[in-house]
């Protein structure tokens, strides 16, 4: 049953029950809390299959559900109450920590009433459920009566916003109520002089029923000028309702845009951090992308330095491979000294032989070793050529090796220092 209360003319009246579904414990007790103190009737449910349950079987005047729920989501739980016929007019209340453009565009498709931000700042909780209440009650008032027009203009603020125009409207309309209570009097005074009348005239019989018929008709204008008074001051309790609506309206709008600039604010700083990131990623990159070459050269150190040792040992035996073709340029240069000895001494034999004409067997015997000579002269001057072509090669392949090493050296000299410098 939901709590009887005194309104602001001394009036009783019933107030809404509201049914509270969130996950959070904390939050329930809290909104419980604020509505409780505000004479609000309160149902709680801890998730949404609650929510779905409790709808089921009643009807609450307002329901308030979390956006971000375990099993059923509060965009479910408001697609629900607009499915069902008995439910369909209620007000629904979305609550979410985090109130953006994707969770107002998914309360929209699902036709909630509004969407506000956890936690509750101050009275808004309260002031937000009065409001959709108010407009609820609004859209089930019968057609207004032609007394005045502020009770047109309250059905227009429980639609949508109170411009200062309609302000303006409604303060001017008070005024114009004023009159209306001094008619009553008037009346009043009108019936008391009919009654004067009356008492000379209580003789003819004629008369007094068609006094009687007066009074009737004074007294049912009497009633009349009750009701307009009535619902004069009911429309000026309305308006009072409303400035101060409007009031809360404007402290909310001042919060708002107070909100939007720290939004804008902090916005502005998440940019800024943004690129300053985007620096730091694009430096740590470089610095990565610099001690890998760094760490693949200092790699290589050890297969140079093998490579240094393999061609010093190279060097080592083609020093040594050179020594021997000295050596044997040297043995081949005697070879030719010895050679040219022996031409000029085969020459001096020529000279003896021609000289002398011994035996033409003799004659033979040294032309055969003067043939054998010939030959062996041809075999030593082939080996001096390919002692010399050896030794011609083995000189510019030592000089190619020296050369090989020298750079090998300076390569291993370059990584030496790179190694030894610290990473910037």
């Amino acid at each position: 049953m939901p709590s009887v209360v005194k309104g602001q003319l001394g009036k009783e009246f019933a107030m809404p029950n509201v049914l509270i579904a969130d996950d959070s414990i904390a939050v329930r007790k809290v909104a419980e809390r604020l509505l409780t103190e505000a004479g609000f009737g309160v149902t709680l449910a801890a998730n949404g299959e609650e929510a779905l349950a409790y709808l089921a079987k009643e009807t609450p005047d307002l329901v308030v559900t979390d956006v971000i729920m375990p099993d059923k989501s509060g965009y479910e739980v408001c697609a629900f109450v607009r499915a069902q016929s008995a439910l369909a007019n209620t007000p629904v209340l979305l609550i979410s920590g985090i109130v953006n453009d994707e969770v107002t565009k998914q309360a929209e498709s699902c036709h909630a009433d509004g969407v506000l931000k956890k936690p509750f700042q101050g009275t808004a909780l309260k002031d937000r459920a009065l409001e959709l209440l108010a407009k609820r009650q609004g859209t089930a008032v019968p057609k207004p009566t032609n007394l005045d027009k502020a009770v047109k203009s309250v059905e227009l603020f429980q639609r949508s916003r109170v411009s200062d125009e309609q302000t303006d409207a409604y303060r001017q309309a008070i005024p114009r109520l004023s009159p209306l209570e001094g008619e009553p009097r008037l009346e009043g005074d009108h019936a008391t002089v009919g009654t004067q009348r009356v008492v000379p005239l209580e003789g003819p019989l004629a008369r007094v029923k068609e006094l009687e018929s007066i009074a009737a008709l004074e007294r049912e204008q009497a009633t009349e000028l009750k009701k307009k008074l009535a619902e004069s001051e009911r429309a000026s309790a309305r308006v009072q309702e409303l400035e101060s609506l409007i009031q809360i309206e404007r402290e909310r709008t001042i919060e708002a845009k107070n909100q939007a600039s720290a939004a804008e604010a902090l916005g502005r700083r998440v940019w800024e951090l943004e690129a300053a990131l985007q620096k730091e990623r694009e430096s740590a990159v470089q610095q990565a992308t610099r001690l890998a070459d760094l760490q693949m050269n200092v790699n290589r150190v050890p297969e140079l330095e093998a490579a240094l040792y393999t061609e010093r040992q190279t060097g080592l035996q083609l020093a040594q491979h050179m020594t021997e073709l000295e050596g044997e340029v040297a043995r081949t240069q005697e070879l030719s000294q010895a050679l040219a000895a022996e031409q000029e001494r085969n020459k001096e034999l020529g000279i003896r032989l021609t000289e002398a004409l011994p035996a033409s067997q003799k004659v033979q015997e040294i032309e055969a070793l003067f043939q054998a000579e010939r030959e062996r002269n041809s075999l030593l001057a082939r080996r001096v050529f390919e002692a010399e072509q050896a030794s011609g090669l083995a000189t510019k392949r030592f000089e190619e090796v020296a050369a090989k090493l020298g750079e090998i050296a300076g390569w291993a000299s370059q990584l030496g220092s790179g190694k030894r410098q610290p990473l910037s």
